[in-house]
């Protein structure tokens, strides 16, 4: 009797190990914290273009519609937040996507308007942003990446056995969205040429 009942806690806590009780929330802040990285490349972004705007403004004053509209683009991007706890929502996560798909739009349009003033591609304030501008870019490439990789891992986990009984009736877990091309620019990418 006293064999099963030190046996029994034993394999209780063996069984308890081994179901995701653990690894769940550890991957799910692993979506969050890649989620986190991803909203900062964005903001990075957002912040560069009030001086991108600034820059070409100085050089391109009769193409005011292109810069109101890459302003437009960045407030509206900007407005569109999505918090750890909608990255399961389908359609938040598209709506955020679709935001910061017409803010590239909007700066894929003022790059076309640099084109037509070479004094401004020559500028040395505009060639640091079109630098960062482009490495911005870059990061925000990497950091979906990793935020899909994250996502990845965590839907096999809450998917998967013996983690799935976890998942399912102590958290509750839903998949995570993935961040997916939009329809719109998913075939063609934008083209930026200085």
């Amino acid at each position: 009797m006293r064999v099963v009942r030190l046996a029994l806690p034993l394999l209780a806590a063996l069984s308890l190990s081994a179901c995701g009780i653990n690894s769940i929330p550890t991957k799910e802040e692993g979506v969050n914290a890649a989620w986190g990285e991803v909203e900062n490349q964005y903001q990075r972004r957002a912040d560069l273009i009030p001086n991108l705007v600034s820059t070409v403004q100085g050089y391109a004053k009769q193409e005011q519609a292109v810069l109101v509209g890459v302003t437009e683009a960045r407030a509206k991007a900007t407005s569109v937040q999505l918090n750890p706890g909608d990255l399961s929502d389908p359609a938040k996560v598209a709506a955020f996507s679709q935001a910061q798909d017409g803010l590239s739009s909007a700066l894929s349009r003022l790059m076309v308007v640099v084109e037509k003033y070479p004094e401004l591609k020559s500028d040395q304030n505009f060639l640091a942003l079109q630098s960062q501008l482009e490495g911005t870019e870059n990061r925000i490439s990497v950091a979906r990446r990793d935020y899909n990789e994250a996502v990845r891992v965590y839907n096999v986990e809450i998917r998967t056995f013996p983690a799935i009984i976890a998942a399912k009736t102590i958290y509750g877990a839903s998949p995570k969205e993935p961040f997916k091309a939009t329809a719109a620019n998913a075939e063609t990418a934008p083209q930026v040429k200085f």
